[in-house]
């Protein structure tokens, strides 16, 4: 394969941010490394902000000497390349996970909103099982203008959260939980049918997802996508 010739497996889309708000992202698993490495150096060139999702640790390993500018967040398994160009977006991201084993999703969602110039902030490990460490953290995220919810188990966290404050939340059920949690469906179902009303819900261990659909949110506040 020659240097940066995308030609016989990719056709990058260089115009989705003027669409959608943000930029093509690259989806690793699947990809092999020289794949992954070939397609982020091509976004990187056109000056796109990069972010690459689920990429397994060979493959990282093979991308962080190719690029050696790109950030490697291990336990979100996302490589990011910072863009030229600094965006900032109105508002901001909370992102909140129930468990410590929710991690990787919510990195994962902390990531894309970083790489979308999305002021954010991260607070692990306050799920409903000790409330009062919700409860705690109630100030900060009642001045957060979107919540991302993360959560395994029951999925009760983004419910909850709801019933406390007037922003949007966006609830990522994992899959974290013992067996009766089916990997992450029967936190699915409890988030679909929250008894709070208005909670949008993102596929199984999805914090990627969240996190553009809070940018998008986002978006509206100025009216218009930033470019």
């Amino acid at each position: 394969m020659k240097k940066n010739d995308l030609s016989s497996f990719a056709e990058l889309d260089f115009e989705r941010d003027r669409r959608c708000g943000f930029a093509e992202f690259v989806y690793g698993a699947g990809k092999t490394p020289e794949q992954i490495a070939a397609i982020m150096a091509e976004l990187a060139a056109h000056g796109k902000p990069v972010l690459a999702t689920r990429v397994a640790p060979e493959a990282a390993e093979f991308v962080l000497k190719k690029l050696p500018e790109a950030v490697h967040d291990e336990l979100a398994r996302s490589i990011m390349i910072p863009a030229r160009k600094k965006v900032r977006r109105p508002g901001k991201v909370a992102v909140i996970c129930a468990g410590t084993s929710d991690l990787p999703v919510a990195r994962e969602a902390v990531n894309t909103l970083t790489v979308c110039g999305a002021e954010n902030f991260l607070i692990p490990d306050c799920g409903v099982a000790g409330l009062h460490r919700l409860l705690s953290k109630l100030e900060r995220l009642r001045k957060a203008d979107i919540i991302i919810a993360v959560a395994g188990m029951e999925g009760a966290l983004p419910s909850v959260t709801a019933g406390l404050v007037e922003c949007p939340v966006i609830a990522v059920p994992t899959s974290v939980g013992y067996g009766a949690s089916l990997n992450g469906i029967t936190a699915l179902l409890a988030m679909l049918n929250s008894c709070a009303s208005g909670v949008t819900v993102v596929n199984i261990d999805n914090g990627f997802g969240a996190a553009c659909a809070a940018v998008r949110m986002l978006s509206l506040r100025s009216g218009k996508s930033v470019r």
